[in-house]
């Protein structure tokens, strides 16, 4: 008599147990996947399904990515004219197209830095330096008489400033001194394009000193501490109380966009740009995250300029500095 296996000698009770247990696993291992759903809601999309799990970081940012579209009007048989910046972290070099309408574009920016500030150069590495960006300016046609230096408001606070005045001068260069609030009037005719007048106000975040300015029948200019307050031993919680109670002093219909300039809003738009584009939007203060202290401080100042406005629209011009306010001041 042949053997019977041990699965016909299994009952049909015990046959049917075993049976339900990977169907019943399958089945769970789909409701919890999403494959049921899937299949219960045939009509929905691959984009209904991104976002909702755009959740993440990566796409949160992408999502928030806005754009500012406006495009400036080009000059008409203008002239170049250079001008270097002497600021309280640097040298900064533009060489502009300037028409008699104060029409503008950029020809081409050098941002460097000056060792003297770190007292690591004499006034031999500071006569090259300056011989080179002037050089520079020469090979892209600037005529010596349209080549200038602005000495920032920042600047002037550093003592050994002093040394770069007396060899620009050795050489011959007439050398502009400018006030704070100068500073931001001129970062005004440079960034804010005339048909925000009505609407909008300028910020520009310096490492000596923030200048925020506006239009109110003439421009207003004022002063608040800079990205490097750190270094006079100013706390964040102070500084913050400052600037937004200097902040406050713009009109209420002035605060529909800012424009915004300086080296804490360039290291931000940097992290969010999309190719060549002049202008890009920058992100709340809130979701930039940095260890370096100057960054860090200059976030702190973007967000009290915010929380004193409730302006949502904070657009950083790659090409605009107030010093090519200044060029467009000149007669």
């Amino acid at each position: 008599m042949e053997e019977k296996s041990i699965w016909a000698r299994l009952r049909w009770p015990i046959k049917a147990i075993i049976i339900a247990i990977p169907i019943i696993g399958l089945g769970y291992w789909a409701f919890e996947s999403g494959k049921i759903d899937a299949i219960s809601n045939p009509g929905k999309s691959k984009k209904d399904s991104t976002e909702q799990s755009s959740s993440s970081p990566a796409a949160a940012k992408n999502d928030d990515k806005r754009t500012f579209n406006y495009t400036p009007e080009k000059p008409v048989n203008g002239e170049y004219k250079g001008v270097v910046e002497v600021g309280a972290s640097g040298f900064n070099s533009f060489v502009v197209n300037i028409d008699k309408e104060k029409r503008w574009e950029i020809i081409s920016k050098d941002f460097g830095k000056s060792f003297v500030y770190e007292g690591l150069a004499n006034t031999a590495d500071i006569r090259t330096g300056l011989k080179d960006y002037i050089g520079a300016m020469f090979d892209k046609g600037v005529k010596s008489k349209n080549i200038h230096f602005v000495i920032s408001s920042g600047a002037q606070k550093e003592p050994k400033t002093t040394t770069i005045v007396s060899e620009l001068k050795k050489m011959g260069f007439v050398v502009n001194l400018v006030t704070a609030e100068q500073e931001g009037k001129l970062a005004l005719k440079c960034v804010l394009p005339p048909s925000y007048y009505d609407n909008s106000f300028v910020v520009d975040i310096g490492s000596g000193n923030t200048k925020i300015s506006w239009m109110d029948g003439d421009i207003k200019s004022a002063e608040a501490p800079g990205a490097k307050y750190y270094e006079k031993n100013l706390k964040d919680d102070a500084v913050y109380n400052d600037v937004k109670s200097i902040t406050l002093k713009i009109p209420s219909g002035k605060r529909e966009v800012c424009f915004i300039i300086g080296g804490v809003p360039f290291e931000l738009a940097k992290q969010t740009r999309t190719g060549e584009e002049r202008f890009t939007v920058l992100n709340d203060p809130d979701k930039y995250n940095t260890d370096k202290i100057k960054i860090k401080s200059g976030v702190n100042i973007y967000k009290a300029i915010k929380d004193a406005t409730n302006c949502d629209t904070f657009v950083f011009d790659w090409d605009a500095n107030f010093t090519i306010g200044f060029l467009l001041a000149l007669k």
